[in-house]
């Protein structure tokens, strides 16, 4: 298919922008193969450059002659685009409809970008399970990495490469992965090397309502208990959902088989209510004439902050049996794609300082998301303005960065990066020029060559001037652990994202200025201080009677 099929009218003159905060631009409108362009004469003004994958819903109006496109985006961002003549506004509307909704994933931009800076690290090979095992190597030599699912038949929603115990051999993994959701038989996602307690995660067990059992599946996980030392079965999954499940054929771990497990479940709500969630969130930001009582009974409704606590409580939870109890745990929901990987990311952040560094968290998205099959192509299809049925989207990563900007916020000089790198995620899952988070697996990525054909976000991202950016100026390296507070009155509105569309952050920005320059002030003024010292120190080296009372 040729791009220029599903454009029906390339280019528009006296065309009119609205934007957030910016003046009011007039200039020519092109449509790309990828691209919504507006260029304009005037001068210092910027140009729109919108990638259609980044285009979640238009609504057209006319008003006379002129037709006025809103263009409602994935980060949230909503435009207006007047456009005279109403031809040339229904072709525009009908060609930028059809170009932000195809469905091949080889059509899609990071296939057509060639980048314009030097790729000085490659990060398609930044963070590969080869080297990351070489430091658990160095900790432990309990665990294996195993090659069963290497051509990704075992589970296809593995990766190649999967860490488990040194004692389970592959014909038990197999085993193991016929009694387990799609084939995910547990992995070890976490070595805490304080105490050499373990976090492992899984798809649900298929025990049905007959209790089928797999004895391989219990000396699997048993393998990674220490003698005389039970394990927690964290379950994201109530009760009575857990119970359903075993009417489909799922089912949970039963205390019978699992003597040495105990079972906690936990609530963390799934797809359609999550992405309902994010509707009615955005929707609530977006009216801005609100009353107060309306604002907060809207902001209750949308139960955002309700999944934020719920997620953070499981993840504090996790960390809490790991360092606390000294009890290895086992993490699984359904598929164990979505808030397993919240939950297990989430309590890496509270325990290990090394992800809370800029590429400690780089190398946690690899392991804990991409790597693990958390499926981005489907979750991510659309976002809060979408006018189709929601099929199999969920804000599951956006919730996972909101809960890490709540640590962050109240841990501020624990974190390397800032908010903008958080944010810069957010934008890139849901639309972006680099490969990284295309498709759902590393299956998919295999096939479609991914490393080969497209640019690695963080080859851009790992760049001094851009690392310049994202780097937390306050960072201090802390090596404990961190216990955030869960308590509602503790848990905000990440005004960051909801409302960066909605009011200028003018204010903010500068009052971050000026605590970078205050910090800097700081650096120079102790550095002073550390000379002077230095010249004393050498002045009563030299001069014996300096030290003469």
């Amino acid at each position: 298919m040729e791009f220029a099929e599903l454009i029906k009218t390339p280019r528009v003159d006296g065309v009119v922008l609205h934007r957030p905060f910016m003046p009011t631009v007039e200039g020519t409108l092109c449509l790309t193969g990828h691209h919504l362009i507006l260029s304009s004469r005037q001068d210092n003004t910027e140009e729109l450059w919108l990638l259609h994958s980044n285009i979640d819903s238009i609504e057209k109006r006319f008003v006379g002659s002129v037709g006025n496109i809103i263009v409602k985006c994935k980060d949230l961002r909503v435009i207006q685009l007047d456009i005279p003549g109403m031809d040339e506004c229904l072709n525009i509307a009908s060609s930028i409809e059809a170009l932000s909704t195809l469905d091949s994933v080889s059509l899609m931009y990071p296939f057509f970008y060639r980048p314009m800076f030097e790729v000085i690290e490659d990060g398609w090979n930044s963070f590969l399970p080869r080297d990351a095992f070489k430091d658990l190597e160095s900790m432990t030599d309990e665990w294996r990495l195993s090659e069963v699912n290497k051509d990704f038949t075992v589970c296809s929603s593995y990766p190649p490469l999967v860490a488990v115990p040194k004692s389970i051999d592959d014909d038990t993994l197999r085993k193991v992965a016929t009694f387990r959701h799609g084939g995910r038989f547990p992995v070890l996602s976490y070595y805490h090397k304080k105490n050499g307690m373990v976090m492992m995660r899984a798809g649900q067990p298929l025990t049905g309502t007959n209790g089928r059992r797999c004895k391989e599946d219990e000396k699997l996980i048993n393998a990674t208990l220490r003698p005389g030392k039970r394990g927690y079965v964290i379950d994201t999954r109530t009760i009575n959902v857990a119970q359903q499940a075993k009417a489909r054929g799922g089912g949970f771990e039963s205390e019978g088989n699992y003597p040495q497990w105990r079972r906690i479940h936990k609530a963390i709500e799934r797809y359609n209510v999550l992405q309902e969630s994010l509707i009615k969130l955005v929707e609530a930001c977006s009216d801005q004439s609100h009353s107060m009582d309306r604002w907060l009974s809207k902001l209750e409704a949308s139960n955002w902050q309700t999944h934020i606590k719920e997620i953070l409580t499981t993840a504090c939870l996790a960390a809490q049996c790991i360092d606390r109890e000294g009890a290895s745990v086992l993490v699984h929901g359904t598929e164990g794609t979505d808030s397993t990987l919240q939950v297990t990311s989430l309590a890496q952040i509270i325990l290990d300082p090394a992800c809370r560094t800029i590429k400690g968290f780089q190398s946690l998205v690899e392991r804990e998301w991409l790597q693990a099959g958390h499926p981005f192509q489907q979750r991510c299809a659309q976002s809060a303005y979408s006018n189709s049925k929601p099929r199999q989207e969920a804000p599951v990563f956006l919730l996972f960065l909101d809960c890490v900007w709540q640590i962050l916020r109240q841990f501020p000089c624990s974190f390397e990066f800032n908010e903008s790198f958080l944010v810069l995620l957010f934008e890139h899952a849901y639309a972006s020029q680099f490969g990284t988070f295309l498709g759902s697996c590393a299956a998919d990525r295999a096939r479609l060559s991914l490393p080969e054909k497209t640019v690695s976000l963080w080859s851009w991202v790992n760049r001094p001037q851009e690392l310049e950016h994202l780097t937390n100026p306050l960072y201090e390296a802390n090596s404990l652990v961190i216990w955030p507070s869960v308590a509602p009155q503790s848990l905000l509105l990440w005004e960051g994202v909801f409302l960066r569309w909605n009011r200028s952050s003018k204010c903010l920005d500068e009052a971050y200025d000026e605590m970078v320059h205050i910090i800097e002030y700081n650096k120079e003024l102790q550095n002073k201080v550390n000379s002077l010292r230095r010249q004393l120190a050498q002045l009563e080296t030299d001069d014996p009677l300096l030290n003469t009372p």
